[in-house]
Order: structure tokens, then C-alpha cells, then sequence
């Protein structure tokens, strides 16, 4: 049976990756120590010569950071346009992201147990990449903690004959010496897309607002990097919509001569005009249920800024939109690929994404575009977990706890405990990383929690409900991992500017991964990251109280 892959484009790329390559983590001349993203945002991201002073690299037609406008003209502002969300002028660029309120610390005495939804969603991550490298602040209200941790891969054990594995693991506290720091460390199993039966529609914004390298480029580039790893039983269509939708290719099998005629479809690819994008996803919709595969694989893929302005406008409407298409018969996961930051709606992108059975990244850069459509590809196109949730109930040697991250995503008991639940989806071979920092009670022995993790298997023909068991008790070990961790959620913290950080502070961070030098080293994105906080650490020049 043939696996179809539709590609509905707004806006698409050049030039592709022949193979999976390490991210170049080379540190740029000049004695900057920073990851090589310094370009603007229509620039390439080759790299250059960069200076030593990260001020150097403030927007200088931005206001200060830190400014936001509701002037009614804004697409956060009141002005009727239903855009709603924070709008933000000098933070990064303009760009429109939904407020993440942070969990406060609960009683255990009042409320044993907590629980939400589980994705892998890392577009903060490479959002918040891209700011910092041109020397622009991160709002804090912005920062989703969970989407910063769980960009990177850990070594939880793997899952042997279901789905999910849960492991767990416990250490002190860096910023709270009162406190210990729980983890819960998710991985899922590894399928062969060879073995898989896919239908895959590629979404692609191709409107006024896409034109430039770091969004149409990126776009064309991802596409092909994704194209060069499928094979001959595979079929493309692309769409792409702008001030109206088109389909360009349709059914398109991905042989040498038909791979050659996808590309040049590709390069042809232009941005101009309107943004339809409610047009383009019901199309894209249409098309992936016009082609359904039973039992198979069925994706939409959009890469987009999300700054729709035709149609659907707000986050309210694309809600219903989503939502009446993940309760159809016939259904179908969908995939957001976020780029640029002029006007980037991250509000827009990450409601489509936690409504619509899927999960969102966000591409900064040609590294950006290896990870998410190659080394994270078979996660990308994938699910083997649907509608995972987590719970958590805690004993009585625990006093109180804090879910660090997951903000938006809490779920009730009765949700959790309802099969019917719209909850989030994990790919293949993917790790997700539940923390909570947490007070014990005097002389605290034995079971201090107890984690189930409950989803839907898809792997068959057929959802099956199943779930992961894993307990934490006093004896419960550290791990490198969780070392890890811990530096990625401080240095969320100290972004976020948290109420609940505590003494954390860049410096700890940097010291920290200093000590964790050989595993850093290990993996080229953990090594990105601490160049990334030293790079934070001389943009910032401050340590949260």
C-alpha cells in the first residue's frame, strides 16, 4: 500500500541535506562563546565574525525590551481583529505569544496528586535561541520551561515491548537547598518508517509575510532534507496557500524522477500576497482524509509564521477549527513548523498544535532544520502515544511540590481518568521530561510518589489504552540526566524571571555544566546549550534574587 505524503505549502525551500550531520557548535571568530546563530532574520546562517559584546546585537530599529503595545493597531492589541495575546516590541522582534502562568507550590495535605498532558513541543527553545543570539531579552512571560528541557534527547531507558517506558530519578535542589528535584523521565520506542503506511500533508504558508531566507528558505530547505529520506512507495502532494490555497503537486511518488519533479516544484515556490491560512488547513484536512490510510499513518505538517489575516484570525476560531477535525472519524495528527519572529503568532502556532493532535517546533536556523526533519524525523512524522497524560500523587513524607513547566497544559482527575480525553501525543523514539522541585517532611523515609503514565498505543491497526508505572523513594538515585535537566530549568527560571527561583542564577548554571563536561560533550545540542547560557550569562549581566 502506498504511503502518501502531502505537502501543503504556503511557503517552501531550496537546497536539502543528503544525511543526518552533527550541529556545528564551533564557537564564531572574534572570542564570542556563543552557538552560530548571528544572523538577522533574513539573513543566512552561515556564521561570521561576531563581536564580544552582546549589545552589539540589539535590533537597533527595535524599542527597549521589555516594551509591549496594546495601541489597537498591534495584533495583540483590542482593536477587534480577535488576535488578541501578548504582542511584543523589542523582545526578539514583534511577535504574538499566549502568558504562561506559572504552577505555584502545592500542600500535599490539601492536593496529593497532579496531573496534565504530556507533548514534545521545543519551540521555545530555538525561539529563545534566536533572540539571545542577536542580543535581544526574552519576555518572561514567554518562556514555556518544558519545551526547553525536553529539546534535548536523554539516555532513559528504553520501552521493550510497549510503547512508553517511565523511569524516575532524585537529587538535591541547585536553587533551593531546602528542596529536592524529582524527575520523571518518559521514552518512547523506536519505529522504522519503512514499516509504516503514511499519509502526511504538508501545510506551507507561502504568503507576504513568509518571503526571506530564515522563512521560505528554511521552509524549501526542510522539505527537502524531509523529501531525501523517503522512498519510492512514498507520495507527495504539496499545497500552499496565500491570499488563496492551491494544491501544486498531487500524489507525486517520491521515485528518482518523481523526487526531481517535487524539487522542482519547490524551487518554484514564491511568498506573496495574503495569509488564508483557515483556508489552507481545511484543504490540507480534505486531502489527508481523501487519502487516508486505515491503520496508517495520517499527518498535516504546516510551516508557517502563523500571522493569518485572512479567515481565521484568533486562537478562539482556530480552536473550533482544530478541534472538529480531531474528533472526526477519520483522524488525522497534525504538525507545526514555526518560523521567523517579525510577526511571528507563537500564540497561533502552539494553539494549533496542543488542540490538534500534534506537536510544534520552531526553525531558527539550517541546524534547526536537521534536527527537526532528520535527527528528530521518525518523532516528527510518527506518533506511537496518543492522548498521553501524566499523574502524579505524592505520600505523606512529601510536604508540598511544584510542576516546573507544563503551565498549559494541566488536566483534572476527571480528565485524566477519562479515556475520551483530548490529551498530547509523542512521537517515536523521543524522550519527555516531567520535573518537580519538591519540600519532604522531617525524617522522610521510604515512598515519596507514585507516576502513571497514561495513553493510547497506536502502533497497531488498532488504539489500545495502556499505561507506565514508576515510583520515587528516598533511595531513588540521581542521574547525569537529571544534572542536565536541572541546568536547562534554572536557566528557564532565571528567563522567566520566576517568583519561585530562588537563588538561581547563570553562573551556578554555567559551573554546573562545567562539572557535567564529559556528558555535555557527548551529545553537539547538550554542548550548544552551555554556550548558549554563557552567551545569556553576557547579554543579561544579572542574577535572579
Amino acid at each position: 500500500m502506498k504511503r502518501l505524503l502531502i505537502f501543503a505549502l504556503a511557503t517552501v525551500m531550496t537546497l536539502g541535506f543528503a544525511a543526518c550531520s552533527a550541529p556545528d557548535t564551533t564557537e564564531p571568530s572574534g572570542g564570542a562563546s556563543g552557538p552560530s546563530h548571528w544572523n538577522d532574520d533574513a539573513g543566512s546562517s552561515s556564521g561570521g565574525n561576531v563581536s564580544d559584546n552582546p549589545n552589539d546585537y540589539f535590533d537597533q530599529d527595535a524599542s527597549q525590551p521589555g516594551t509591549e503595545y496594546d495601541d489597537g493597531d498591534s495584533p495583540g492589541g483590542n482593536d477587534g481583529d480577535g488576535h488578541g495575546g501578548n504582542y511584543v516590541y523589542g523582545h526578539g522582534g514583534n511577535y504574538v505569544y499566549g502568558s504562561v502562568v506559572e504552577q505555584p507550590f502545592v500542600n500535599v495535605a490539601d492536593k496529593a496528586s497532579s496531573y496534565f498532558s504530556l507533548n514534545r513541543n521545543t519551540a521555545t527553545y530555538s525561539m529563545v535561541r534566536s533572540q539571545i543570539t542577536k542580543g535581544l531579552k526574552i519576555n518572561p512571560n514567554s518562556v514555556r520551561i518544558e519545551e526547553l528541557i525536553n529539546y534535548f534527547d536523554y539516555d532513559f531507558p528504553a520501552p521493550t515491548d510497549e510503547a512508553v517506558c517511565v523511569s524516575t530519578y532524585l537529587a538535591d535542589c541547585p536553587w533551593n537547598g531546602k528542596d529536592k528535584l524529582m524527575l520523571a523521565g518518559i521514552k518512547t520506542t523506536e519505529t522504522t518508517l519503512e514499516g509504516v503506511n503514511g499519509n502526511y500533508v504538508f501545510l506551507i504558508d507561502v504568503s507576504g509575510s513568509m518571503y526571506g531566507d530564515k522563512r521560505l528558505g528554511l521552509a524549501k530547505k526542510g522539505l527537502k532534507t524531509l523529501l531525501a529520506g523517503l522512498g519510492g512507495n512514498d507520495v507527495v502532494s504539496i499545497v500552499t496557500y496565500a491570499s488563496g490555497v492551491n494544491t501544486v503537486l498531487d500524489g507525486a511518488e517520491c521515485t528518482n524522477e518523481g523526487k526531481e519533479r517535487i524539487i522542482n516544484a519547490i524551487d518554484g515556490l514564491k511568498a506573496g500576497g495574503a495569509t488564508y491560512g483557515s483556508g489552507g488547513l481545511t484543504q490540507a484536512y480534505e486531502v489527508a482524509e481523501n487519502n487516508y490510510v486505515a491503520g496508517g499513518n495520517n499527518r498535516v505538517i504546516v510551516i508557517s509564521d502563523g500571522d493569518f489575516n485572512v479567515g481565521v484570525s484568533s486562537t478562539e476560531q482556530m480552536l473550533e477549527l482544530i478541534s472538529a477535525r480531531t474528533v472526526a472519524e477519520k483522524s488525522v495528527y497534525l504538525s507545526v513548523i514555526g518560523v521567523g519572529m517579525g510577526n511571528l503568532r507563537d500564540d497561533m502556532l502552539e494553539t494549533m498544535a496542543r488542540h490538534g493532535n500534534g506537536n510544534y517546533a520552531y526553525l531558527d536556523d539550517e541546524t534547526e532544520v536537521e534536527k527537526v526533519f532528520c535527527h528528530d524525523l521518525k518523532g516528527t512524522l510518527t506518533t506511537v502515544a496518543k492522548d498521553a497524560k501524566a499523574g502524579v500523587t505524592f505520600t505523606e513524607n512529601v510536604l508540598k511540590y511544584r510542576l516546573l513547566g507544563y503551565d498549559t497544559l494541566i488536566i483534572s482527575k476527571d480528565e485524566f481518568d477519562d479515556k475520551t480525553t483530548d490529551a498530547g501525543e509523542i512521537g517515536s523514539n523521543l524522550c519527555v521530561a516531567a520535573l518537580y522541585e519538591i519540600q519532604l517532611a522531617e525524617g522522610a523515609e521510604g515512598k515519596l510518589a507514585e507516576v502513571e503514565i497514561r495513553y493510547k498505543d497506536v502502533r497497531g491497526q488498532e488504539e489500545i489504552d495502556k499505561s507506565a508505572l514508576a515510583e520515587v523513594t528516598t533511595s531513588t538515585l540521581g542521574s547525569d540526566d537529571l544534572s542536565f535537566i536541572a541546568c536547562v530549568a534554572e536557566f528557564g527560571l532565571v528567563l522567566r524571571q520566576s517568583e519561585y527561583a530562588q537563588n538561581a542564577n547563570l553562573n551556578s548554571v554555567l559551573s554546573r555544566l562545567e562539572d557535567l563536561n564529559e556528558y555535555v560533550e557527548k551529545n553537539s545540542y547538550r554542548s550548544s546549550f552551555a554556550t548558549l547560557v554563557s552567551w545569556t550569562d553576557k547579554l543579561y549581566n544579572t542574577e535572579t534574587k
